[in-house]
């Protein structure tokens, strides 16, 4: 399999979850809008890093991979990076809350619409994104 195989799955993988997100959101069930997006934007983001040839990290939040490694995307998708960091940066900060909350964060209400439409917003950014680098790239 080569670096832009796997690029590819994991951008179709990202796509998928595109889909779950309108579910999720037509079930007001914004905490796990949030928890969602913020994986289909770890895998576009990782989808993006493999395409210019970065191993990405095993963790959640590639965000300043991304920043360090500018010189390796073409302009078109470089002027964004600063952007898709902060998305990826906001997603992995709510990751957790987002799915188990905690003992004093109760998921399903503390998270609203608004939350939502942000999350599905910037999900949108990056898989926008990330399909525009493969698909002129491939």
């Amino acid at each position: 399999m080569t670096k832009s195989e796997l690029a590819r799955a994991y951008l179709e993988k990202a796509s998928k979850r595109r889909r779950v997100l309108e579910v999720l959101n037509e079930e007001a069930a914004w905490s796990d809008v949030v928890r969602e997006a913020q994986e289909l934007v770890e895998l576009a983001l990782k989808a993006m890093l493999r395409e210019v040839g970065v191993d990405p990290p095993k963790w959640h939040d590639v965000g300043p991979i991304l920043i360090e490694q500018a010189e390796r995307f073409p302009e078109m998708i470089r002027s964004q990076l600063p952007e898709l960091a902060r998305i990826s940066h906001w997603l992995r900060k709510e990751r957790e809350f987002s799915f188990y909350g905690d003992i004093d964060f109760i998921p399903t209400e503390q998270y609203s619409e608004e939350d939502a439409a942000r999350a599905i917003a910037d999900a949108m950014v990056a898989l926008r994104a990330a399909t525009r680098l493969i698909e002129d790239r491939g």
